[in-house]
């Protein structure tokens, strides 16, 4: 029986002391380390077991972490994690106070950047590059991009910068979906290895210094001729445009061509270089390999069987409590058009597409294209409904604010993981939709309180043709009330009232409602007639519930899953701007605090953030100089 090496590596340096023939081993030890772990904390599986063998002749060959190594969006970083001293605390990703499930700067320094959004790693290594050249020092920077984050137009904006500059950086293009390479085998890598090396690089700089004392058109005729030459045997054409030097494609599970090839791009003086890798998504474990997302994201599985674990039976998701609603929708108006950015199964619309493929569009990670496409499609008379995450659509708010607010255009926008989000932490939590929408002219923002009322705002949007608008709502399960057979079109701007009571009020605005419900419980039993409404609006506000609930009761508390400057914030300033605060009201506003939540259980979260019902009592007693602890000691 071979001895294990996993448990002799506790640190990249550590991988000094095995030979190259051992890392095979290694990484099959790897492999089934992290499938273990995973199997027990969910997580993203798929994309790390697709860079085992990369991870390993990564931290093989370069010395991190004085030399840089970035991983674009994070998805693939568990293997990363086990090889850079985090092993022992592997089942805790993703858990309280455990490991993110992303690279995270405060977690290690072999995260040099933290990473959960793709297309970043570029633009950020090459910062670095840059850094380390005006201090002179010589240690390499290295990004690993996956070949979906390459649709993103941020990527390329990076590349034609470092294409322009001279600096050292290494690109290494994970290719996991087969969509750029050609075939790979034993005559690529050769080539590879030819081309990477120190004899070709300094013939072709020799060529170079020739051709410069040739007439101008045979210089460029020289230079066509050897990018042909390469273009021919290893393609890549694309990114020599753009100023790198294009190695590849090579085969990105056989360490025999990784790692002599990334021995040459580390020796090499010349930057910056691409290296095309091609990989298999879920490479290594059989359920992973022959499921259709390659178990990218999954939770708790059996690990001999790949089964995962089922959710609650009977409990419809948002997510697809949306997109049912969305195609029956479709069914009565043949102008609706569905867009997402690369989630068609996390959104929902997968399910639209297998009804109207002609009609729903996936654009890939590009945001900013999918809410510009979608105000094109508007300005024709359809209908369009992005579909978008919450913290995926802020890195497309210039294109909300010129290409749809401003032009007034009804693209309908349906934000999906609003609010906190559980074990992906704070770069995938929906915090800010509500503040960064509301504060523009021409929108209408909406927030359902549960499924039911999601289906009604599906209908809403449809039916609203006078400008842009947007509804919201989370992650997960929904409330499990009773759903309506279709859905009506709400009056635009107006409220409803849940409860009536005379002394104080409390106004929700979204999923927390199912809170404020059992916070109006708890202040009955301590004497206090409560009056619950749902706002349903953000904007237009409903102005005359507003003033109802003002005028009537001695406190006025509003609840909403956002951060300060949202929908609370817009009714202070209907407060005061009309006097309603002049005259005794007590007002307070619960939103979500001035930070940013670690990764957790959602309920969790939301009682760090201070927005579940004992926090809505407590603030309601608050306001009214009552003593909290002592009221319900007496209740």
């Amino acid at each position: 029986m071979k001895t294990p090496l996993l448990d002799q590596v506790n640190a990249p340096q550590d991988l000094g002391q095995l030979s190259d023939s051992d890392l095979t081993q290694l990484a099959a030890e790897l492999r089934h380390e992290m499938i273990k772990a995973v199997s027990v904390t969910g997580g993203h599986l798929g994309a790390g077991l697709g860079v085992v063998e990369l991870t390993v002749a990564l931290h093989k060959v370069f010395n991190t972490p004085e030399d840089r190594l970035i991983w674009d969006v994070g998805h693939q970083a568990y293997p990363h994690k086990i090889l850079t001293g985090r092993r022992s605390d592997i089942l805790t990703l993703r858990q309280p106070d455990g490991l993110s499930g992303f690279t995270k700067r405060a977690e290690s320094e072999y995260d040099p950047f933290g990473a959960a959004h793709s297309s970043t790693s570029i633009s950020a290594g090459l910062g670095m590059a840059v850094a380390r050249d005006l201090e002179k020092k010589d240690h390499n920077v290295i990004a690993v991009i996956g070949d979906g984050a390459m649709s993103a137009g941020m990527a390329y904006e990076a590349m034609n910068n470092a294409g322009a500059m001279s600096s050292r950086l290494i690109v290494i293009l994970n290719d996991n979906d087969m969509s750029i390479a050609p075939p790979v085998g034993a005559m690529s890598a050769y080539l590879a290895r030819l081309v990477s090396g120190k004899t070709y690089l300094s013939l072709r700089e020799t060529a170079k210094q020739l051709a410069a004392h040739l007439p101008s058109f045979m210089q460029d005729k020289a230079r066509k001729t050897e990018e042909y030459a390469r273009g021919f045997w290893a393609g890549g054409s694309l990114f020599e445009e753009l100023g790198f030097y294009y190695v590849g494609p090579i085969d990105g599970h056989n360490l025999d061509h990784l790692l002599p090839i990334l021995r040459n791009v580390r020796d090499t003086d010349k930057g910056p270089i691409l290296l095309h890798v091609v990989t298999q998504k879920g490479k290594g474990y059989h359920p992973a390999e022959n499921s259709d997302d390659k178990y990218h994201g999954v939770g708790k599985f059996n690990i001999i069987t790949g089964e995962k674990e089922k959710a609650r039976a009977n409990a419809p998701t948002y997510t697809g409590t949306f997109a049912k609603a969305l195609v029956k929708e479709a069914e009565k108006d043949d102008k609706i058009i569905a867009v997402t950015a690369a989630m068609p199964s996390g959104t929902g619309l997968d399910e639209f597409a297998k009804t109207y493929p002609a009609r729903c569009f996936d654009v890939g990670i590009a945001e900013q294209h999918a809410v510009t496409f979608a105000a094109g499609l508007a300005t024709e008379g359809f209908k369009p409904f992005a579909a978008i995450y919450s913290t995926f659509l802020q890195r497309a708010y210039d294109q909300i604010v010129h290409d749809v607010a401003i032009q007034n255009l009804p693209v309908r926008f349906a934000i999906d993981r609003a609010g906190l989000v559980g074990a992906d932490g704070p770069t995938h939590a929906g915090s800010f939709d509500i503040a960064y929408l509301s504060n523009l002219p021409n929108f209408t923002v909406m927030a359902a309180s549960d499924e039911a009322e999601l289906i009604h705002m599906v209908a809403t949007a449809a039916a609203h043709d006078a400008g842009p608008s947007s509804f919201r709502y989370p992650r997960g399960e929904g409330c499990g009330v009773e759903l309506p057979d279709a859905g009506i079109p709400l009056e635009i701007g107006k409220g409803r009232l849940i409860e009536e009571g005379s002394s104080v009020a409390l106004l929700s605005f979204g999923t927390r409602l199912d809170e404020t419900r059992k916070a109006a419980q708890m202040l009955s039993s301590l004497g206090l007639s409560t009056t619950i409404a749902d706002a349903r609006f953000a904007k237009p506000l409903d102005e005359a519930l507003i003033s109802q609930l003002a005028r009537h009761h001695e406190v006025l508390i509003t609840i909403e899953e956002g951060a300060v400057g949202g929908f609370g914030s817009h009714v202070a300033q209907y407060l005061s701007e009309n006097g309603l605060l002049d005259q005794g009201l007590k007002f307070r506003s619960l939103c979500l605090p001035d930070l940013f939540i670690d990764h957790n259980k959602p309920d969790v979260q939301y009682d760090i953030a201070g927005l579940n019902a004992p926090h809505i009592v407590k603030t309601v007693m608050n306001a009214l100089g009552k003593d909290f602890n002592q009221s319900q000691d007496r209740a």
